[in-house]
């Protein structure tokens, strides 16, 4: 006879657990909501994912999340300033949306708690997989966000910023994002917070109609004691463009995900991403792209620079069906390790099941040059400036490429400020 043992819960998947049962009637949602949030937790009951789960094997959560802390009632975030001078502020405060929002031509919002009461938004809560982690906790225990539709047609001015601000405890927030036909957006996702050792989880949902364009902007600026699991989806319509940023500058366990299906003809996705990592933070930024139709295109580009004892991962994975011919998709990541002690896990992957197709991908790691150093030195830049200077130039070419002035300027003074408290 065997004897199969269930292995004991750790102290964060107990904590979850109990959180659940505490927060429950404090949760909105109709009937249909209620069993998305118990399937959710069940699916938590079987146990956080671990290495032996080959997407989650270089961030092994069940090991790595040591603790979840209570929920803090008294929890009272700071309002932070827009990341871009001039954006439109829709700001969850600690798992809560605010009742005074900006009036937006083009655009309207609506609080995702309400949808949550009326059940429209029950469908959205299923789980993506078996080893989907963040969908089921953010499915069990979200309680508010903001859906934001854009109309056809509508082109923003400014920039929209999706603001989910911590200030401890626990903050759960779903942004779900519809961009019309032709319309064109700049959106910010902002994740950030003063609250320490705090456990956040929040999923943005996009959806691009035909011919729309978006830039989509991710900040993680997170204390370095904070846990961040989070989510990109996105699915791109006929002739749709997106064009996806990630500057990962904090936090001391970050995953990732994103997960994006080009299910249109003639739709592009752009990825560019900037993860700095610094003392014994663990980033993880996990795509998985389906080319599911013919005659789209994509390009990844990711850049790392590592410090102190840090840890990161770059898991992309390409999918192409077997109908999307003329698939045209290509994927780097490269590294720069500023540290002996730092490491960086790299898995690039192409399932391909289409013949008439341009796909590859590649990676690098590397340190800074000695003579490159050297010839700055050698002209009165001290050792700190210099490195910074060619930190920035290894970075520069994929923010630069974003060609917009404003956002480009932002996003360097975030890697300047970075760079002063780790370079």
């Amino acid at each position: 006879m065997n004897i199969h043992a269930t292995p004991q819960r750790t102290a964060a998947e107990t904590a979850l657990i109990d959180a659940f049962g505490e927060r429950l009637s404090l949760l909105p949602g109709d009937g249909d909501v209620m069993v998305k949030r118990d399937n959710a937790i069940e699916a938590l009951k079987v146990g956080l994912p671990t290495k032996r789960v080959e997407a989650w094997h270089y961030t092994d959560l069940r090991r790595l999340l040591s603790s979840v802390p209570a929920y803090d009632e008294t929890a009272r975030p700071r309002a932070v300033a827009p990341v871009f001078e001039g954006s439109a502020v829709l700001p969850m405060l600690n798992g809560a949306s605010v009742k005074k929002l900006p009036s937006i031509e083009g655009v309207t919002v609506q609080s995702l708690a309400d949808k949550l009461i009326d059940g429209s938004f029950a469908p959205a809560l299923d789980l993506d997989r078996a080893d989907d982690a963040i969908g089921a906790v953010n499915a069990a225990f979200v309680a508010d966000g903001y859906f934001v539709d854009i109309a056809a047609g509508t082109q923003l001015a400014a920039p929209l910023e999706l603001q989910n601000v911590q200030g401890g405890g626990q903050a759960h927030v779903r942004f779900p994002v519809r961009v019309g036909a032709g319309a064109k957006a700049t959106l910010v996702e902002r994740q950030t917070g003063d609250g320490e050792n705090a456990f956040v989880s929040s999923v943005s949902q996009l959806t691009l109609d035909e011919g729309a364009e978006v830039l989509w902007v991710i900040v993680q600026d997170q204390p370095e004691s904070m846990t961040q699991l989070s989510q990109f989806k996105a699915e791109i319509g006929k002739d749709a463009k997106l064009t996806l940023f990630i500057m990962n500058a904090g936090g001391k366990l970050v995953r990732e995900e994103i997960l994006v299906n080009t299910k249109g003809e003639g739709a592009v996705f752009t990825l560019r991403g900037v993860n700095l990592l610094a003392a014994d933070s663990h980033t993880d930024v996990t795509m998985v792209l389906d080319h599911s139709v013919p005659n789209t295109s994509s390009t990844e580009v990711i850049r790392n620079v590592v410090t102190g004892n840090a840890h990161g991962v770059f898991q992309g994975r390409i999918n192409v069906a077997q109908y999307a011919q003329k698939t045209d998709a290509r994927m780097a990541c490269n590294t720069l390790l500023l540290s002996d002690d730092g490491e960086f896990s790299t898995k690039p992957e192409l399932e391909i099941f289409a013949d008439d197709v341009q796909c590859g991908h590649g990676a690098t790691v590397t340190e800074i040059n000695r003579n490159h150093l050297f010839y700055l030195m050698a002209r009165g830049i001290d050792e700190k400036t210099a490195r910074g200077l060619l930190v920035k130039a290894f970075l520069a070419e994929v923010i630069e490429e974003l060609e917009d002035e404003p956002v480009v300027d932002a996003l360097e003074v975030l890697l300047d400020n970075w760079f002063q408290t780790h370079g």
